[in-house]
């Protein structure tokens, strides 16, 4: 289990209320009211059908006290948690209709997020031994990046910057527009803050003896490069600059990258391209 404390109810609580929204819509859950009085109780348990790392645990528990705060939940299996399948990871006792009501919201959430968390677990056990360190990028689901970039702490992974405001990434189209390494680097650390960090993205050896001469970053983003060259870029740096690895990262790949000495793997896979866990709920 990781040890990254939960963020705040109070961050997560617009998120859940929104999903409730749209999926209650105007009417509320008319099938539940239809079908199931409110003195109907029952005891229910959200159980994993695939082993993997579950996240999204906090989230369900929001959507099923913003039903009902009388529900009664007990966690089993906290975000972080590697379960086997069959493990349960939270019961619910009260208001039949309320756990059908909130069933779909918390298992959305739950199920795209342990999807994350289990795929960032992978990448992490195949840097395993080295120190490289495997992190997520910003190619997250609108509105969701909070959460998923959690779940891949979660999953033992680390991450990169939050958004565009937090840290200065200068990419191939912006040494493009202003006019080269040199200028955009002597630019960027003209502006920045002493808080600030400036990280700056290579493609060839070329562009990084650039980087090197110029001076001004902090990271480097080796983009696309095959093991061979990494290696040979990660030796040029020769720890000035903490190096990232980016591009075309396939898990079958990562245990070669990480052993040329990189500091960061950023994958953007883990946010875009997991698989949920499957997870249900049984009453």
């Amino acid at each position: 289990m990781t040890d990254f404390p939960p963020l705040p109810d109070l961050l997560l609580e617009p998120l859940v209320r929104a999903a409730l929204l749209e999926d209650l819509g105007p009417n509320g859950d008319v099938t539940t009211r239809a079908v199931i009085g409110q003195d109907v109780r029952y005891r229910a348990a959200v159980n994993a059908r695939d082993a993997g790392v579950v996240s999204g645990v906090q989230l369900a528990c929001i959507a099923f006290r913003l039903v009902d705060p009388d529900l009664k939940i007990d966690v089993l299996a906290p975000d972080g948690t590697q379960v086997a399948a069959g493990q349960t990871i939270l019961t619910l006792d009260g208001a039949a209709a309320s756990i059908l009501s909130g069933e779909r919201v918390a298992l959305n959430f739950a199920g795209r997020l342990s999807g994350i968390a289990t795929l960032t677990a992978a990448f992490v056990a195949q840097a395993a031994g080295t120190k490289a360190r495997i992190t997520c990028t910003r190619k997250t689901t609108p509105g969701l990046r909070v959460v998923e970039k959690q779940a891949v702490l979660h999953g033992g992974g680390f991450a990169h910057r939050f958004g565009l405001s937090d840290a200065i990434l200068i990419k191939d189209n912006h040494i493009a527009a202003a006019g080269g390494i040199g200028p955009v680097l002597r630019a960027a650390r003209a502006r920045a803050s002493h808080m600030m960090r400036v990280e700056i993205e290579v493609d060839r050896l070329d562009q990084l003896q650039q980087v090197l001469d110029t001076g001004g970053a902090d990271v480097v983003l080796l983009d696309n490069m095959d093991t061979q060259t990494l290696a040979r870029a990660v030796s040029m740096v020769a720890g000035r600059l903490v190096t990232e690895a980016s591009g075309n990262m396939r898990l079958a790949r990562i245990a070669e990258v990480a052993a040329t000495g990189v500091d960061y793997i950023s994958v953007g896979a883990l946010t875009h391209s997991a698989q949920v866990l499957d997870l249900g709920l049984d009453f």
